[in-house]
């Protein structure tokens, strides 16, 4: 199913609310530039797909169906743009065409990184499990359920600023935790 939010802003933006295609952008022009990058490292030519698509987005917003995944639309836009750009240029210099689709590191650039995190949230985890259980539940509440500070201080029935606090609280304390381990990693 679709979020919520960007279908929200979706249609009030199709239905003529300026504002709308301007929070969308903000919303999306980061994952669509890392997305945009894996079919070439020319920055660029990505961010120009990224303002085509938008300025296309607000000329044709009223042909514009109401019921689309959002993310996925823009996605499929910008690889669209990209690749057109793209195959003009190999057409243009003789050569033939094919989609790419760039994975930055290595492979193995790749399996280093992922286990470098691995260990990482493993040291996370252990550090959350030594807060106080109000701090835990405040924390998996703002970080994992992605509620706002007014809905976990209603859930927890705690004030806002109490609320605020544990957050606060927890995430230094982890903060504290995990730069101190890094240091010992350093030095040992």
């Amino acid at each position: 199913m679709f979020k919520n939010a960007d279908r929200d802003l979706w249609t009030s933006f199709i239905n003529g609310d300026d504002n709308a295609l301007n929070l969308l952008y903000k919303q999306f022009i980061d994952v669509l530039y890392a997305f945009g990058l894996r079919f070439t490292d020319d920055g660029e030519l990505v961010k120009d797909g990224i303002q085509d698509l938008f300025v296309d987005l607000y000329k044709y917003r009223e042909t514009l169906a109401i019921e689309v995944n959002v993310k996925s639309y823009l996605f499929t836009s910008l690889k669209r743009k990209i690749c057109l750009v793209l195959k003009k240029n190999a057409a243009a210099a003789n050569h033939s065409f094919e989609i790419p689709f760039l994975l930055s590191p290595s492979i193995e650039e790749q399996v280093i990184h992922d286990e470098n995190q691995s260990a990482l949230l493993l040291k996370l985890n252990k550090q959350l499990e030594l807060l106080p259980s109000r701090q835990k539940e405040a924390l998996y509440l703002r970080f994992n359920a992605e509620l706002e500070y007014e809905e976990i201080a209603l859930i927890m029935n705690i004030s806002l600023e109490t609320c605020r606090t544990l957050v606060y609280r927890g995430v230094k304390q982890l903060r504290e935790k995990m730069t101190i381990s890094h240091i010992h990693k350093a030095l040992a």
